[in-house]
């Protein structure tokens, strides 16, 4: 059975169901159009918060997407594999002969409806430049980049028109760039440094 065809635990429901409540109890609003067909890098940044997986997760939901997410393979075990599928995880087996851009364009490529979010920075704290793989996947897999944004001060967020890449990295990096200005994450000073520096993978 394919992701797309599972049915989550009714523990990976309740799961779920409690992030978006505390989303919503917070007074989050979704705005944005989920670009058709629904097969795209979704960027996850600025990422300066734990508050931003439950906000990500609340503004997804009532835009009525379940965008998937990479985590290494040894994740998908008993007790956790389940849990892990239900909340859109995608194995990726670093010991494959396949790097893992090659394993997500293939998963691209295998999948009907496939929204693969990425957080090109890796980590909350500052950088001093993204990791590019994010971007050799949506060119390998010939779909478009859509920035996902969260604006703290206006408790607002949702999806940017989509971006498709054009092989010339910093100029596509500049549109990101302009989308990610205009919102304020929950700490500024860690916001987008290094959107236009460029990280070799």
């Amino acid at each position: 059975m394919s992701f797309e065809e599972r049915k989550p635990s009714w523990i990976s429901r309740l799961f779920r169901k409690a992030l978006v409540g505390i989303y919503r109890r917070h007074g989050w609003r979704a705005h944005g159009v989920v670009p058709e067909p629904r097969k795209f890098v979704l960027i996850a940044a600025p990422h300066t918060s734990n508050w931003d997986f439950v906000y990500f997760l609340g503004l997804t939901d009532e835009l009525g997407i379940r965008p998937h997410f990479m985590a290494k393979s040894s994740l998908f075990r008993w007790p956790w594999k389940n849990f892990m599928l239900d909340m859109g995880g995608v194995p990726v087996d670093r010991s494959s002969s396949k790097n893992y851009v090659q394993q997500m364009v293939d998963e691209f490529q295998r999948r009907t409806e496939f929204m693969l979010t990425i957080a090109p920075e890796g980590t909350r704290d500052t950088v001093k430049a993204w990791k590019t793989g994010f971007y050799h996947i949506a060119v390998g897999a010939g779909v478009p980049l859509v920035v996902g944004m969260m604006d703290y001060p206006s408790k607002s967020g949702g999806l940017g028109p989509a971006i498709w890449p054009t092989g010339d990295y910093k100029a596509d990096m500049a549109k990101v760039a302009e989308i990610y200005a205009k919102v304020t994450p929950k700490h500024p000073a860690k916001g987008m440094t290094a959107v236009l520096a460029k990280d070799e993978e």
